[in-house]
C-alpha cells in the first residue's frame, strides 16, 4: 500500500474487487497473524486448488496487499505491512448491523488474548495497553505512544526484556471485539514478542488466538492488567 497520495475512486474499487473474493479475503485472514506462509497452505486455508491459490496470490501481490519472501526454492507469501493488517481489523468495525456481531462463544479464546498482526490484541491487549497508559507509563507524542522510562523500568522488573537503547514507537489500533484501543506498531510487535520470550504468552496450534500462562497472567495482574 502506498502513502504517497489518497486513493482515488479507481483504486478504491479496484481494493474492493480483491477483497471481495472471499477465497482471496480467506488468504489474508490467514496471514493476519504476521505469519509468512507457502502457497499450499494458503490454498488450503482458501479450500482451493493450488492452481487457483497462484493466481489469486499474483492479483493481491499485484494489487500491493501481499509481499514475497523468496528463501532458496522456496516462496512466502505475507501481508505486504501492517496497514494492511490494520485495514482488515478496521473493515471488521465497519461492517453493516446485520453483520456486525460479536465473535461466537466458541471464540471466547480469540476475544481474550489473539495476534492482530505481530502485536497482541483482545481483552487482554486492551486492558495491557490501559494499563500502560493509566499509570503514565506510556507517552502519547507526535510520533505515536513510547515508553517512559518509569514503564520501561517496571516491565524489566516484572521479567520483560525491554530494549531502550533505541526507543520505539507504537500506535493505538482500534480493536474489533473490544472496540478500544489496543497497542500497535513496532513498539507494540516488540513488546508483545517480549511476552512470548519470557512464556507469559503462548501461540495455540491454529488461528490467532493465544494462550496466556498462569505466570503471565500473574505478572500481568501484578502490573495492574486485568481481564474483569
Amino acid at each position: 500500500m502506498n502513502d504517497a497520495a489518497p486513493l482515488n475512486r479507481y483504486q478504491l474499487a479496484e481494493l474492493g474487487s480483491l477483497l471481495a473474493e472471499p477465497a482471496r479475503a480467506a488468504m489474508l485472514l490467514a496471514l493476519t497473524d504476521g505469519t509468512s506462509r507457502p502457497a499450499g497452505e494458503l490454498a488450503q486455508a482458501a479450500g482451493i486448488t493450488p492452481a487457483t491459490a497462484s493466481a489469486h496470490l499474483h492479483r493481491l501481490l499485484a494489487g500491493g496487499l501481499l509481499a514475497l519472501q523468496v528463501q532458496g526454492r522456496h516462496r512466502y507469501y505475507r501481508l505486504a505491512d501492517e496497514r494492511v493488517a490494520a485495514m482488515l481489523e478496521s473493515l471488521a468495525l465497519a461492517r453493516v448491523p446485520a453483520l456486525h456481531a460479536m465473535p461466537a462463544k466458541g471464540d471466547a479464546q480469540l476475544r481474550r488474548a489473539r495476534c492482530c498482526y505481530r502485536h497482541l490484541a483482545g481483552a487482554l491487549g486492551v486492558a495491557f495497553c490501559a494499563t500502560l497508559l493509566d499509570r503514565d507509563w506510556l507517552q502519547i507524542d507526535t510520533r505515536g505512544l513510547c515508553l517512559r522510562p518509569a514503564g520501561i523500568e517496571v516491565l524489566r522488573s516484572s521479567g520483560l526484556a525491554v530494549d531502550d537503547a533505541a526507543p520505539l514507537y507504537g500506535r493505538s489500533c482500534l480493536d474489533w471485539t473490544e472496540r478500544r484501543m489496543h497497542l500497535g506498531g513496532p513498539l507494540g510487535v516488540a513488546l508483545t514478542s517480549a511476552m512470548f520470550e519470557a512464556d507469559w504468552l503462548r501461540r495455540l496450534p491454529r488461528g490467532r488466538a493465544l494462550q496466556p500462562s498462569a505466570d503471565g497472567l500473574r505478572r500481568l495482574g501484578a502490573l495492574g492488567v486485568s481481564l474483569d
